[in-house]
């Protein structure tokens, strides 16, 4: 059935050739309208010999509607037009010292005067692509520096003008489709910005401070495939050619994101990859969803096809989305990881927005990106030709392999397991503290054990309950009777290795997930601070540096080890379990539901109130055995009510028996 359906598809983008994704409107305002007006402008008139530019000219050819409400941006780009070719002009005219000289002070303001002359470069070089990329480059670092000038609105700020950045970064526009005067004109304007702001300075005595750039952290967590190898580029090359995902007039961007890839300009390859797969997977929205006026960029008046929309659930209209149905969860999931997620390197929006140095994008993210990219191009060739890759190629075949079981890594579902696991590692070194001779002895003569040991008996008997729902299929040896510290570990391991739905979680999934990662934050606090505490206070009675009272307040750090130890354990194994069964919370209904949530939150205060006393300016550690036995007995309390997840679980599956 899957083949059929993907054949339909094949075919259908193999029948319709397209000239352009740019809707008429949109195509006359960017490739003509700016050509209608013949006359030459001075550039002296632009622009003086020493480079300062005279805004006069510019901000007189920006024109407004008649009853002054707003810009005319038709009757502006217009005007604008002749201005824009004669700064053009002017800059092909210079060489590459004299642009510096006169320009590399203007560029300064940016905080990434380095790229001018690249652009500069890609101006002279009369390449289409190169052009388009540097303008798509500019408008990101200038993003959140462009203010409110209406010059500038003309050409990125509005779509019912130029818009040169959205309609770029979304891929809608073709190589040959973006004029490069438009591209020199900006160039302009950013060394005019930066004279006027320079000056500014100056009489403000103010210092100009860049935000710092975003760090691209865990990536490690995100790498899944292996670097991608010249065999593989060889076959990609030609895949590219063959494969209907890529539109034709956008092949070129393709054959550069290669050609950068291979020059370590890993940023550029990034920028190409990611609004090329926006282009190619709208092509495929368009067609899955019978829209296929979803191709083009909408008018003023009506939004952009863009990965938001592409990658949704539901249509605008409400309607279910085909496109992740086609796709499959894993390519979905890959994608919300690398783009959406708020806690993966959301790549598009960093990039578009100027967040990340370019010359520090790291190798990594680049090739998970290509060779997803190229599974992704493989679904849309020819079936005998995949086969033959397939065959000859076990590089294809591997990647195909590995993209085929992706799972989530960025969804809060992933992110809590991770935090459970790291918990349960740092948990498990406080049997292997060393404790100073005798401070264990001590501990137990001076403090009673009648509180300890009541919790302790109602740990085991909770544990002993929530075993009864380990899935049979990932139980450890005696889990059901009495579950032995040695096993906690592996029984975590095991849950936190069941596979958990991602794509698309409802809110009272999302809302739930994020009380229990507070609590798995506070419990993975609690570990740390613990620990630290325990080493420092075993130093200092060796050393005998501990007055009588530290004395006694160590004592108890010994004691209450003993109990906080199961606890947290008993904790992270209701994380895990309701982990499990998330999915089961949409059975509740609305008041079972909030009963459901004051009960996680009072776990979640447990934790904070935890975490508070037992860090080392605290050290509170009589009042954590208290507040840790009235937290058991809200937790057995709401145990014997069945209200959990894993007991509307057994009962869901008691139904379908």
């Amino acid at each position: 059935m899957l083949n059929s359906v993907l054949c339909f598809i094949f075919q259908i983008l193999i029948e319709d050739p397209i000239t352009t994704c740019l809707s008429p409107s949109v195509y006359d305002t960017i490739c003509n309208l700016g050509f209608e007006a013949r006359e030459n402008c001075d550039i002296s008139s632009i622009v003086t010999q020493n480079g300062e530019v005279r805004w006069m000219t510019i901000t007189d050819s920006v024109v407004y509607t008649e009853s002054a409400q707003g810009l005319d941006y038709g009757g502006s780009v217009r005007l604008l037009g002749p201005v824009c070719q004669a700064v053009h002009l002017h800059l092909s005219s210079l060489t590459k010292g004299q642009f510096e000289t006169r320009y590399s002070s203007g560029f300064q303001w940016t905080g990434v005067p380095e790229l001018f002359p690249e652009m500069f470069d890609a101006l002279g070089s009369l390449q289409s692509l190169a052009i388009s990329l540097s303008l798509m480059k500019l408008t990101s670092c200038l993003e959140r520096a462009l203010g409110d000038m209406d010059v500038l609105k003309v050409f990125v700020g509005s779509p019912r003008g130029l818009n040169l950045r959205n309609v770029l970064w979304h891929g809608f526009a073709a190589p040959q489709e973006i004029p490069p005067k438009y591209c020199s004109m900006m160039i302009l304007l950013t060394a005019g910005l930066g004279q006027l702001l320079k000056g500014y300075l100056q009489q403000t005595k103010f210092t100009l401070a860049h935000r710092p750039f975003i760090t691209l952290t865990s990536l490690e967590d995100l790498i899944v495939f292996p670097d991608v190898t010249y065999e593989v580029l060889s076959v990609l090359e030609e895949v590219m050619k063959k494969s209907t995902f890529i539109l034709k007039i956008m092949l070129p961007y393709w054959e550069v994101a290669l050609l950068n890839f291979k020059s370590h300009r890993f940023a550029d390859c990034a920028i190409l990859l990611l609004v090329q797969l926006e282009t190619g997977l709208r092509k495929v929205f368009a067609t899955v969803n019978k829209c296929p006026k979803r191709l083009l960029t909408a008018e003023s008046t009506a939004l952009y096809t863009t990965f938001d929309e592409i990658l949704a659930k539901h249509l605008n209209d409400g309607k279910i989305n085909q496109l992740p149905l086609f796709l499959g969860e894993p390519a979905m999931e890959f994608l919300w990881d690398f783009l959406n997620h708020q806690e993966g390197p959301r790549l598009r929006d960093r990039l578009s927005h100027g967040e990340i140095s370019l010359p520090e994008f790291p190798k990594e993210a680049a090739n998970q990106l290509l060779a997803f990219s190229f599974v992704l191009l493989l679904r849309f060739i020819d079936e005998d030709l995949l086969s033959v890759f397939k065959q000859e190629k076990a590089a294809v075949r591997a990647l195909v392999s590995i993209a085929e079981a992706y799972g989530a890594r960025c969804h809060p579902v992933s992110q809590l397991k991770k935090q459970v696991l790291s918990c349960e590692r740092s948990i498990g070194v406080w049997p292997l503290l060393p404790l100073p001779e005798g401070s264990e002895r001590e501990a137990q003569r001076s403090e009673g054990n009648s509180e300890i040991n009541a919790c302790h008996s109602l740990i085991t008997e909770i544990v002993a309950e929530l075993c009864h729902h380990v899935p049979e299929t990932h139980r450890v040896p005696h889990a059901s009777e009495h579950l032995r510290p040695e096993e906690w570990p592996q029984l975590l391991r095991e849950l936190c290795s069941i596979p958990v739905r991602t794509l698309f979680c409802p809110r009272a999934v999302l809302e739930v997930l994020a009380v229990l990662r507070k609590i798995g934050a506070h419990c993975c606090r609690v570990c740390g601070q613990v620990a630290a505490c325990a080493e420092l206070r075993r130093r200092q009675w060796e050393d005998r540096s501990l007055r009588s009272r530290q004395r006694r307040n160590y004592l108890r750090l010994v004691h209450s080890i003993k109990l906080l130890f199961p606890m947290l354990y008993l904790i992270l194994l209701l994380i895990a379990l309701e982990l499990v069964n998330i999915h089961v919370v949409l059975g509740k209904n609305t008041s079972e539901y909030q009963q459901y949530l004051r009960f996680l939150k009072s776990v979640l205060q447990y934790t904070e109130n935890l975490a508070a006393y037992t860090s080392q300016d605290k050290n509170k550690w009589d009042e954590a055995v208290n507040l840790t036995q009235v937290a058991l007995l809200k937790i057995w309390t709401f145990s014997e009510k069945k209200q959990m997840l894993i007991h509307l679980a057994k009962k869901s599956t008691s139904k379908v028996v």
